[in-house]
Formats: C-alpha cells, structure tokens, sequence
C-alpha cells in the first residue's frame, strides 16, 4: 500500500511551490508586508535606502508578497538579505495568501507602484484593490501606498477603514515630483535641498574635494527630526524661539505643531507669525543628528543661559524640568523607528487666527508697490475692506478654499500661441515647459507643476507666467486640469526648435523645465531620457545676441518682474545658453552623467553626488523612492514636506478636485482670504538689496537673526557660486545648493539665500528678485 502511494508523494512534493508556506513570526520583532510593482530593481532600490547602514537600530523584517516567482538576479539578492528579508508567492485578492504573510500582525504594509508603467490610471487602480483586499482583511492594518496620479488619490478615502489618523498615507509621485519641480521655480536648487532631507546620507569631508563639494556634502548629511521643546520655550514666538535655537543651540527651527483652540486635528504650522507657543510644543528642526536636537529639550534658561559652548547643554538637575512630561524622543525623519503616530492629517500648515499682525514694512518682496489701478487693488480685496463689501459685486479670484487663484475656464484655443504670436508677446521673469508627448501618452498630471505657482500667498503680479512647448493634441487631455489657473500661453511646436524656443524668450526666463510624457522603451530603458538630453544640450548651445536690443524695454514691461540684481536682464553682450536656468526630468539616475560636459563625475556616481544634482539643475523620480521608508518610520515627514512644496494642497481641494469638473471658484471672504496667510519658498541676492551689507564677508549667523528679526523670514540654506573666486555677478557660472550653513559660515556678495517668506498683505517698498541665476 505505502509503496503505491510513493509515486504520487514524490510528485507532491516536486510539485509544492518554493515560496509557498507560511511566515513565522518571530516573537518581539516586527515586519513589513511590501507589495504591488515586485521586481528586483524596485526591490533593490526599496531595500537599499530601507537597510541603509545608518539604520543600525531597525530590526523589523521585510515580507515581500507576490504572485510570480523571483527570477535568478532576484533569488540572489533575497539570498544576500536571507536574515532580513522573506519572500511569498501569492495573491494580495486572497484571504488565505494573506494569512500566510501574517498581514494581521504586520507593523505596516507597503504597496509600491511601477513608475513607469504605460497606463497610471490603471496601475493606480490595482493597487487600490489591493489595499481594499488588505483593509478588507483586517481593517486595523497600516498601509502606505504609492499612487501615481493625484486625482485617484480621492478614491482611497471611499474605503471605509482608510483613516489618516492611524497611519494611513498615501505618497502621489506626480504631486510630489511636479512640485519639487515648481518649487525649483520659485527657487533654483530647493528640489536638490529638500531631496537630501529626508533621504538618509552620509557625508565624509576630504581635504582631496573641491571646496565646493565639501560644503555641499556638510549640507547632504543634515536631515530632519522631531523634538519636543523644553518649558524654557512656553510663551515664545515662533520667530523667537527660531533664533535662540539657532544661536544658542546650533539648531535650525522649522516648523511647530499646532492644536487648534477647537480642539480639532493638530497640524504642522511652518515659519508662524505672531503666536505663542504653549508647553511641550512638538518642533520639527533639520540637523545633523538626534543627539544635537536633544538640545531643544534639555535647553533650561536658568541653567544653561550663559553657557557658551552648545555641546554643555545635557539634562539638568533643575526643578524647572522636573514636572516636564509627555517626552518624545528626537526622531529623525528617515531613520528613527515607528513610534505611536501625532493625530495629524494630511493637512496644510495652520492658518493664523489673529489677522491682525504687524505689517513688515520694507520685508524684501518680489515686485515693486505700485500694483493699484484706479484705487482698487489688483488682488482680492483689500483687507481692512474685509468686513464691508458687497458679495455679488465682488470678483472671484481665488478657488473654493482659498489657498489658489482661479480663473474662469477657457478654452485652450484661447491660449494657444503661434511663433509669431509668442514672439511679439513681451515674455520675461516666466517659466517655459518643455514637454515631450505623443498624443496617447499616459498625462503627467501637469496641474501638480501649475498649482504650486498658483498658490493663493502670493499676489496676483507675482505669479510667473507659464508657457508650455509641446504637442496640443497632448494638452487638449491635459487642459482640463489646467483650464482655471490663470497666466497659462501654450505654444504649439517642438522643445527641440530653436525657433520655438527664441519665440518664447527661453534666454529670459527664470526658469526652463524640461519634461518628458513618453513612455520608455523596454528594450533599452537608457534611451528613455534622450529627448530631455537632447533639449537640454540643445539650449545650452543656444546664443541669444540678437535680441540684446529688446532687453531695456521688457525689464519696463508690467509682467516682467522686478529687475533688481537680475544679472540676465541688465547685463550687456550676447547671452549664451548655459546661462539658462533650467531642470531637467530624467527617468534613468545614470544618465545625469550627459547633462553637463563639463563635469567629471565617474558614471558610477550616485545621483544625490553629481554636479548637476548638487546644482539642482537635474531631478528624478527615484529619489521619491526613498519616502516610502521615510513615511513609515515617521509620518509627519510626508505631511510638513507637502505643506511646503504643494502650496497649499488639501484633503478638502483633492475631493473637489476629483469630481473631474476642475477648480471651483470662490468669493473672497475674510475666512478665505485668511488662508493666504502661510509662509512660501523664496530666493534672495545678497548682491543687491537691503540684506547687501551681508554679503560682505559677514557671517551666516548675522544674517540668520537679522531676516528673522526684521522681516520675518527664516533662512534655511545658501546657493553658492561653484567658482567661489569670482567676486561679481556672474551668471554663467553654475551655483551648488548648501543646506543649513554652520553658524560662522562666511557670506559672500553673490551668495543667494533659501528663506520662508511669510505672507506680506501689502507691498512693501523694497523688492528683489527670487529667482536671480
């Protein structure tokens, strides 16, 4: 009997799955689930910033559930990571599979998206069912899940356990890119700052290093934790508190939590004006390590305010500390491990409540003050007429919540340009988008670039006009995304066309983005940047003498922006492309080596260590690979990074916004136009200007207290002259991205500043330029 039956045993068992089985829990450490796009890059790449070596204190477990087998490359790696890592065949739709991989029992589970898949739509769609599957199975389960389009973000809050509080998120790579992006607008080099934040690096200096790679690196190593500030701070503005924390602790002060007076969801509050801060207020502080932000929680004034040195500052004996309770740790945002969650939504920063702030009167602002037409203001209505103007009467300039300024829909043919058209149009001080399309390729979502440029803090004249290069049988599926947002030209031609681009004025404007919508070629994923490489190299290798002539009467033009310091505008001789601020999109990290001639950097170099990386003039996708980790080990990380780069972007705005008819218009109350009231990313010349004087060879801490001080802006870091030599403006020489200078760093005259603007409700007399290159 038993010898009959063994044919048929050794045929179970040749037939039994090699991932089958289930997961054994290990008692006392936790684990993962990691799910979606499993492939052995996404993997590497997920794992590879996941087990960083700086993360020596992580012990938690990656399970990794499919339904195809590893091929051989991956069966090697999970191999290498064997005591780490474990790996499940099977279906996320199956009950049962989901069992096997203790789904129930998982600290969170993580469901990556393919980046570069054909159909967005329809990848987002499964990746949703599966998080349907998941909270179907146990509601409980904490999931983070990358999406790809913004609008599908809205169906996730139809699941009924889907719950922001507990640990729910979601990570949209065409908000966060196209933000990144936009904000590089505003401010050249700010996508390359805020990419190193919240990715863990480790910096080595080298006397072999240019100088200008070393201050670069000091920068990369800086990172951002949470602390709770000590009873010293309790009644402090943030301004205040701001300052003693950077002069006498050598920290750098952010953003605050702030809990609203209703008792309502707590949110990240950056750069406030004119509020108290209560007892055990949470800060969010970019510094080099926990143990540095310990200061802000040991610092006791009446202990340690004549000590000089900040590394004396430890734990005191003092009675003033001895009722403190409700200690957090320091917690870096990409390396600590979960702890319970701060009750914060995905919620923009908190508005200030007391409207009635001192005005900042000569705060450097980006346009002169002469913004009145017959009386009336150009933007919104003025705000000591808040209380008393007729609704029916009044204009409707901003969206529904008050955070963009809308316009009523048109009509894309109302937009469109023709090469003469756009030549004969006076365009300076604007943003070209250069965009590779076919008209089937899958939309990027060119709202998230727009919407950060349309924020409603600022005024109407600073609003950089935005002209699209491509394809409008493209922008057609685009355009309704785009159809409410004001100062839209679109110009239907080719990136690649030196006449399309001289019709646009390339050479005078602040900043060039070069997209691309294309879907990569699966034979040879290199190639997928080439048109991006090509446009780029083709602008660099542009001259623009012809045009000289016409420079005086546009820098006069009404939307042009203000000229001062602006070296493209106001220098003589013949303009060269490489003066062109530009950023260009890649998909491939290693074709970063093609943009720049010029460089040396080894083709091995990782993307976050080349030359166009630390001058921000390249940005890619995958440096958003690592927020996956980042958002798991602390989840007010993704929260104050959206605050900063979406300008204003709500859960509110992203159901209205989902209903697929576009931005809903609003009339401008005093609610909403209080919501205007929140801080933005800006860019400042010391060549020029009322901070000048600061630029001659002073120190970054001088400058650091007197922005804060009398204007109300925190400086955050610099953007340097690669050449440190040159002692004028010189525009054609690349700038590399410092973050968070040390205290005595010495300032130069053609240093520019990174600082978050508070709003300013009237024009101020002075006036620079953001985006000076």
């Amino acid at each position: 009997m038993f010898a009959a039956c063994i044919p048929e045993i050794f045929d179970l068992i040749g037939t039994r799955k090699s991932y089958g089985g289930n997961y054994m829990k290990e008692p006392n450490r936790r684990h993962i689930v990691v799910c979606g796009h499993i492939t052995y890059e996404s993997v590497l790449h997920f794992l590879k910033d996941f087990l960083h070596e700086d993360r020596e204190d992580v012990d938690v477990e990656v399970v990794f559930l499919h339904r195809s087998e590893p091929d051989l490359e991956f069966e090697g790696l999970l191999k290498r990571q064997h005591t780490r890592v474990k790996y499940f065949q099977g279906s996320l739709m199956n009950a049962m599979d989901l069992e096997r991989a203790k789904v129930h029992d998982a600290d969170a589970c993580l469901v990556l998206a393919n980046k570069y898949c054909p159909d967005p739509d329809a990848e987002d769609a499964a990746n949703i069912m599966r998080v349907i599957s998941m909270k179907n199975y146990c509601e409980e389960s904490r999931i983070i899940i990358q999406l790809m389009q913004y609008h599908n973000k809205a169906y996730l809050l139809n699941i009924p356990s889907w719950d922001w509080k507990q640990g729910d998120d979601v990570i949209c790579l065409a908000e966060l890119k196209l933000g990144f992006i936009a904000q590089s607008c505003l401010a050249p080099g700010f996508s390359t700052m805020m990419a190193n934040l919240f990715a863990m690096r480790s910096f080595i200096t080298s006397p072999d290093m240019a100088a200008w790679q070393n201050d670069y690196l000091q920068g990369t190593g800086c990172e951002m934790y949470t602390e709770t500030l000590s009873p010293s701070f309790s009644g402090m503005t943030f301004s205040q508190a701001s300052e003693l924390c950077f002069v006498k602790l050598k920290l750098l002060l952010l953003a605050i939590e702030v809990k609203p007076i209703d008792g309502g969801d707590t949110k990240i509050s950056i750069n406030p004006q004119s509020s108290k801060m209560p007892a055990n207020t949470v800060g969010f502080f970019i510094a080099q390590s926990a143990e540095e932000v310990k200061r802000a929680w040991f610092y006791c004034k009446a202990c340690h305010e004549d000590v000089k040195d900040e590394n004396l500052i430890k734990k005191c004996k003092c009675k003033h500390l001895a009722n403190k309770t409700g200690a957090t740790p320091a917690t870096p945002f990409s390396a600590a491990l979960s702890k319970p969650l701060l009750n914060i939504k995905n919620s923009v920063m908190a508005k200030e409540e007391n409207g009635s702030k001192p005005v900042m009167n000569g705060r450097p602002t980006n346009k002169p003050a002469d913004q009145q037409k017959n009386g009336k203001m150009e933007v919104g209505i003025a705000d000591d007429q808040a209380k008393d103007f007729d609704f029916a009467k009044t204009e409707m300039k901003y969206d529904s919540t008050g955070m963009f300024h809308w316009t009523p829909a048109r009509s894309i043919e109302d937009c469109i340009l023709d090469r003469n058209q756009a030549a004969m149009t006076v365009l300076n001080g604007h943003v070209v988008v250069c965009l590779f399309a076919d008209p089937d390729s899958p939309l990027i979502g060119l709202r998230n670039l727009v919407m950060p440029l349309r924020a409603s803090n600022f005024h109407y004249h600073e609003l950089k006009h935005v002209v699209i290069v491509g394809a409008v049988d493209y922008l057609r599926r685009e355009w309704k995304t785009l159809q409410n947002l004001p100062k839209i030209s679109v110009l239907n031609g080719s990136p690649l066309s030196r006449a399309d681009l001289r019709a646009v004025n390339v050479n005078l404007c602040d900043m060039c983005v070069i997209l691309s919508a294309k879907v990569p070629s699966n034979d040879d994923p290199t190639l997928a940047d080439k048109e991006a490489i090509l446009a780029s190299l083709n602008i660099k290798a542009m001259t623009f003498g012809d045009i000289i002539t016409n420079i005086e009467s546009m820098g006069d033009s009404k939307d042009a922006l203000n000229n001062m310091g602006d070296t493209t505008v106001k220098r003589p001789g013949p303009i060269y492309g490489t003066n062109v601020p530009m950023i260009t999109e890649l998909v491939n990290d290693s074709n970063v080596q093609f943009l720049d001639q010029d460089d040396d950097d080894d083709p091995d170099t990782e993307l976050y260590l080349t030359q166009p990386f630390a001058c921000g003039t390249a940005f890619a996708v995958s440096v958003l690979d690592s927020l996956m980790s980042t958002t798991y080990f602390n989840q007010n990380a993704l929260t104050l990074i959206r605050s900063l780069i979406t300008g204003g972007a709500t859960p509110e705005l992203e159901i209205i916004l989902a209903e697929g008819a576009g931005l809903r218009g609003g009339y401008s109350t005093p609610d909403t136009l209080s919501h205007r009231d929140r801080c933005r990313v800006g860019q400042i010349s010391l060549s020029d200007g009322p901070l000048a004087t600061f630029g001659e060879g002073r120190k970054y801490q001088d400058l650091f207290v007197a922005s804060l001080r009398n204007y109300g802006m925190l400086c955050i870091g610099l953007y340097r002259l690669r050449d440190a030599a040159l002692t004028t403006v010189d525009a054609t020489s690349k700038r590399y991205v410092i973050t968070n200078p040390p205290f005595d760093f010495g300032l130069l005259p053609t240093d520019q500043v990174y600082v978050l603007l508070p709003f300013e409700r009237k024009q101020s007399r002075f006036s620079f330029s953001e985006t000076e290159v």
